[in-house]
């Protein structure tokens, strides 16, 4: 569509008609604001929203399918029940009802694992529904072992699909067009953090000053001026507005001028940075108000925490025995020195402890430090790409993060967790100031929100915010996506 401005006409439509006795004529109301209809969204976006819905759809669909030959090969012949043939139309209406469509075009880094909770609740409604469907029309209804292992299995493969969907869908569609209306300083965070996030293919193309008065710093290859002419001339998909210390008027003129134009809306507000994504919308006669809950976790969900730990470090012990004795042993014979290293680490509300590693560097590495000081590559961490002081089988080990594992052993002495903050030496940890310092609220991890998103290569500021936001919404979810998100980053070795 294009704009259209839509007036009232002087005189009012709907006046009553006067008594004649009276002839009283009508009194002119005063001309409304124009009303902005939406123009349909440029061809490249609706391109792309279309691609990753049709993507969602096979995907879904492709797993109801897959539900009845589980079914079948877990109860026999007596176990799946006509009703497995209509999930592949149950399903596509209830993700639809649930949002599963749209959340792609909300959203920059199309994360799977994150809507893993919406599709346990789709996949337990859709079962539901062929339970009632065949109560309703067969005396013999569904048992409740056919449901639970419909709802799993749904689960299981909406989430496997659904990933190799979005993969798929990321490698037919080129970046998407994105232009960030705020600071110059904001811009150019943006553009390093599309770089570097894997489920966000986009690229920022242009900057564009909220405000008159910023429009100098945003330097020369700032985007035009006017939105409109930015969002064509630079064929933008998405438009990301950063409007904090902007007038409230300015940053909703924005947001309204974007939508108008059909492209993508995204908010980037630095608040969040400080409050986390665990929030409770509310609304009080009209108002929306947020909702905050408390900072670190309670006794209950500490002690869930410690549980999930120590159990699952046992088990990993376990498992991998044969491969820790296989590692000391190359580690012996390769080089001379221990085969543990232990450094000192700042763990839990300040406390120290020996972190344990599989040495993978020379026995004098630490003395070498200094020299390779100018080497190095991290903003806030000493970290180098080719370290000499890494041995052949260190490097593997790196590689493949095989040398974390004696950090288990930490975890069953307390000093660690599975996933929590990144555990600093001392003389990192003196540079974290302020209320960053919370994140020692919570007891460092093996793993964390900084290893899969980037490991050692993210500087220390984001890291640093990164661990805290991850206190701040802390959840039993949170750690477990953590874990299963470190998987691939193990199996594809990025490790450093």
């Amino acid at each position: 569509m294009r704009w259209t401005q839509i007036t009232t006409q002087e005189r009012s439509t709907v006046a009553v008609r006067r008594s004649r006795r009276f002839r009283r004529r009508a009194v002119p109301l005063p001309e409304q604001s124009p009303v902005v209809v939406e123009r349909d969204a440029p061809p490249a976006v609706q391109s792309r929203d279309r691609l990753f819905r049709a993507a969602l759809i096979t995907a879904d669909v492709i797993a109801a399918l897959l539900v009845g030959p589980v079914i079948l090969v877990a109860f026999g012949a007596w176990g799946p029940g006509w009703t497995t043939l209509m999930l592949p139309a149950i399903v596509p209406v209830v993700n639809t009802a649930m949002g599963l469509y749209r959340r792609d075009e909300l959203v920059l880094s199309k994360n799977t694992l994150d809507e893993a909770p919406d599709i346990f609740q789709a996949s337990t409604l859709t079962a539901l529904l062929a339970y009632f469907s065949q109560s309703a029309l067969l005396a013999t209804p569904l048992g409740a072992q056919v449901i639970a292992l419909m709802m799993v299995s749904l689960t299981l493969l909406t989430t496997l699909l659904r990933l190799m969907g979005r993969t798929i869908a990321r490698k037919l569609t080129p970046p998407e067009r994105c232009l960030l209306v705020g600071e110059a300083r904001l811009a150019r965070r943006l553009e390093k953090q599309l770089k570097t996030t894997r489920t966000a293919k986009a690229e920022l193309v242009g900057n564009l000053p909220l405000l008159e008065a910023d429009r100098a710093a945003a330097g020369p290859h700032a985007a035009p001026q006017n939105l409109p002419n930015a969002i064509r001339d630079l064929d933008i998909h998405r438009v990301v507005i950063a409007g904090d210390g902007a007038p409230p008027q300015a940053v909703l003129e924005t947001i309204q001028s974007a939508k108008s134009l059909g492209v993508n809306v995204t908010l980037l507000p630095a608040m969040f940075e400080v409050v986390g994504s665990s929030i409770a919308f509310d609304e009080v006669g009209g108002l929306t108000v947020l909702g905050l809950r408390r900072f670190g976790l309670s006794r209950r969900a500490r002690t869930v925490k410690a549980t999930l730990d120590v159990v699952g470090a046992v088990i990993l012990l376990l498992l991998s025995a044969p491969l820790l004795i296989t590692v000391a042993l190359a580690i012996k014979m390769g080089s001379s020195g221990p085969i543990l290293f232990r450094q000192t680490r700042v763990g839990r509300d300040g406390r120290r402890f020996q972190m344990l590693k599989f040495r993978s560097m020379l026995a004098d590495a630490d003395h070498q430090k200094a020299e390779l000081r100018a080497r190095n590559e991290a903003d806030g961490l000493f970290k180098i790409e080719d370290d000499p002081r890494v041995t052949r089988l260190g490097r593997f080990l790196r590689r493949t993060s095989l040398d974390e594992l004696p950090q288990l052993f930490n975890v069953l002495r307390r000093e660690m967790s599975l996933v929590g903050p990144r555990p600093l030496v001392v003389d990192e940890d003196c540079r974290i100031e302020g209320f960053y310092r919370r994140r020692l609220n919570l007891t460092p991890g093996m793993t964390g929100p900084w290893q899969v998103a980037g490991s050692a290569r993210i500087p220390l500021h984001d890291m640093k915010s990164i661990d805290y936001l991850y206190v701040a919404n802390w959840s039993l979810w949170l750690d477990v996506k953590i874990l299963l998100r470190t998987i691939p980053h193990v199996l594809m070795q990025r490790g450093q």
